[in-house]
């Protein structure tokens, strides 16, 4: 009987594991995957569009959709894209939508290395001519960077068979081409009016890779939009200039925050980690290091004015360092690398007036009279407790004291404290002048 029923429960988990684990050569239903580029290529798109192609892989998607608009990005992660692109058993698909869209600079030679590409009406591609991030380079230099991206270009489009000349042009010309010319070159494989639209045209599309082709079938696979993880979301916004920058200030002013009143510790904690983002965008970003020390030259120059009188010359040089450092932080040609006016002037109005404020309020507590310990009595008024001729008791801030005078001071008189020496204070008669 006990056989029986280990022999019942074992068929029973066998059956259950039969229709539920996902055994090799078993597919879930046809699907394509669709991704969305709508900002500059960094590593954080390399990332995402990596751990997709290797999901649609895993998963059998019939198609791997790229939806692009973007300005352009990174050398570096353009590559890892294209050869996670080239690579991939999927075959993929850049779509440049909706109409009004772009696939500039690196987003262009990623479309090119795409097996099908792909346009909306009203779209542009091209303009990839390399720029030089952070120190300018000299003439020999730029001409093997430029010769390096031509010939990358050239043989990307040589292998999608598209046209090579115009890839060319592309990146030593920077052309780019709108839709409908960019058909007739050959450098796009077809216009969509959308994604439903294109999806219906690739429908039978043949495939070559490497002397192999494939002829998709995506009549009944079912789109699905893969969006960025929250890591990816999070790190992808701490890439936009102005939130790297908005980071540097807000980790400069917590430190000055910490360092001008010392035990605080959440200003600290905060600048600290706002530090840390900021340093992680800087990486991808054209950083001028002078902007850099420029603002924190402000932070100095804001704390000395808590430490030295200077009549607020240090704040206002503070002020100046910290505009400037701001207007050379990033130097870039492209806009999508650098910070925007109104975010400079909303950050260094804000931060100024904040450092400004903390200053005023140290100068104040330096400038406030002792409440308390030998120099707070000092001016306090009191009572006379017994005649002071010259020596007596007083009543002064609630204790009693022994006291002396270079005046006469009767009983019941009101004094002032004008000093203190060891356990006993020098008085005089209140509304007196002290000789």
């Amino acid at each position: 009987m006990d056989r029986i029923v280990v022999h019942l429960v074992l068929f029973i988990s066998a059956f259950l594991a039969v229709g539920v684990l996902p055994f090799p050569g078993r597919a879930d239903s046809p699907t394509v995957r669709v991704l969305a580029v709508r900002s500059a290529v960094n590593p954080v798109t390399a990332s995402y569009l990596k751990r997709n192609l290797t999901e649609a892989a895993r998963k059998g998607d019939r198609l791997v959709l790229v939806e692009m608009d973007t300005p352009g990005g990174l050398d570096t992660a353009m590559r890892e894209i294209v050869q996670d692109v080239m690579a991939s058993p999927v075959p993929v698909a850049v779509f440049v939508a909706p109409s009004g869209a772009r696939a500039a600079s690196a987003g262009a030679i990623i479309a090119l290395a795409a097996d099908i590409c792909a346009m909306a009406p009203g779209t542009t591609i091209g303009a990839a001519h390399p720029v030089s991030l952070g120190e300018k380079q000299d003439k020999v230099m730029e001409e093997k960077v430029l010769n390096d991206a031509e010939a990358y270009a050239e043989g990307i489009a040589t292998r999608r068979g598209r046209n090579a000349t115009i890839a060319r042009r592309m990146v030593r010309e920077s052309i780019a081409l709108p839709a409908d010319r960019a058909l007739v070159e050959g450098v796009i494989n077809l216009l969509a009016q959308d994604r439903a639209d294109l999806l219906k045209k690739l429908e039978g599309w043949r495939v070559t890779r490497d002397g192999r082709t494939t002829i998709l079938k995506i009549a009944d696979a079912a789109p699905r939009e893969e969006v960025m993880d929250t890591r990816e979301r999070i790190l992808d916004a701490i890439g936009n200039p102005n939130v790297a920058y908005v980071l540097l200030m807000l980790g400069f002013l917590g430190l000055f925050f910490e360092l001008s009143n010392p035990g605080v510790i959440l200003p600290g904690v905060i600048g600290a980690i706002s530090l840390i983002l900021a340093f992680f965008a800087l990486q991808t970003l054209p950083v001028n290091y002078a902007g850099v020390l420029l603002i924190l030259l402000a932070l100095i120059l804001f704390i000395a004015e808590i430490k030295v009188v200077s009549q607020g010359m240090l704040t206002v040089g503070g002020v100046v360092a910290m505009v400037l450092g701001s207007l050379l932080l990033f130097e870039s040609p492209e806009p999508y690398l650098r910070v925007s006016w109104q975010v400079i002037l909303v950050t260094v109005a804000g931060v100024s007036a904040f450092a400004i404020f903390v200053v005023l309020k140290a100068v104040e507590a330096h400038r406030t009279k002792p409440v308390s310990g030998r120099e707070g009595i000092v001016g306090e008024t009191g009572k006379a407790l017994s005649a002071l001729a010259p020596e007596g008791r007083v009543f002064v801030h609630g204790e009693y004291w022994d006291a002396w005078s270079d005046e006469t001071v009767a009983e019941g008189d009101r004094i002032t404290v004008t000093a203190i020496e060891g356990m006993r204070l020098k008085v005089r008669k209140a509304g007196t002048r002290d000789r």
